[in-house]
């Protein structure tokens, strides 16, 4: 039991490595006063400036506690789903595509949102990828998610957040950046499939 323990830790250390890395950093900015962490949100206008730093740190700070919380439940649940399948390789990939996804379109198609904080818009695109892997390599279970994480961006694309996210969090929940981030996950996965299409095997993707 124990040797099957310490396999599994060390089959998934870089992964746990990359979450904490994510999780440390999460929570050091967190204690920043709120002063300071307005620095690093994403602010439209300044980054239209020259603050460029803001497209990346703006997805890492949050607005309050329960903010970041909320955020790191949901990165733990999707680590716990695919936990399995994601490799560090791919975790540092679907961040990098999900955050370039939400800032250019953002950029572009919603100069009314002026600013934004938080992993939420990152997370789907979290989701996203792990569910279309997760269809390449096993079907139904993955196209179960799939369809979960569609019918919730389309609910939230036609009727806002959902009930009490925005109460919950404390914090303005920007669904575009969930549309967004879900997109550009896809995009990434999508792209690690096709390049990688004649050898299906996790060690694929790693």
């Amino acid at each position: 039991m124990s040797g099957s323990i310490s396999k599994r830790i060390r089959d998934h250390q870089r992964e746990v490595f990359f979450l904490l890395f994510l999780i440390i950093g999460m929570l050091i900015l967190q204690f920043v006063d709120q002063t300071e962490l307005s620095l690093f949100r994403y602010q439209r206008d300044d980054i239209l400036s020259g603050q460029l730093w803001r497209l990346v740190s703006g997805h890492f700070v949050h607005v309050t506690w329960m903010h970041l919380i909320l955020n790191l439940a949901g990165l733990f649940v999707i680590w716990a789903l695919f936990r399995d399948i994601l490799t560090q390789r791919i975790w540092w990939l679907l961040t990098l595509g999900s955050i370039v996804g939400i800032d250019v379109a953002l950029l572009i198609f919603h100069p009314e949102i002026k600013w934004y904080m938080g992993l939420s818009g990152v997370l789907h695109g979290y989701f996203a990828g792990g569910a279309i892997l997760q269809i390449r390599l096993s079907g139904t279970r993955g196209l179960l998610y799939l369809i979960l994480l569609i019918i919730k961006l389309l609910w939230e694309y036609l009727n806002g957040p959902l009930p009490g996210s925005g109460e919950l969090s404390g914090a303005r929940v920007i669904t575009e950046a969930h549309l967004y981030g879900a997109i550009g996950g896809s995009i990434i996965m999508l792209w690690l499939i096709v390049t990688s299409k004649n050898q299906p095997e996790k060690s694929t993707y790693s």
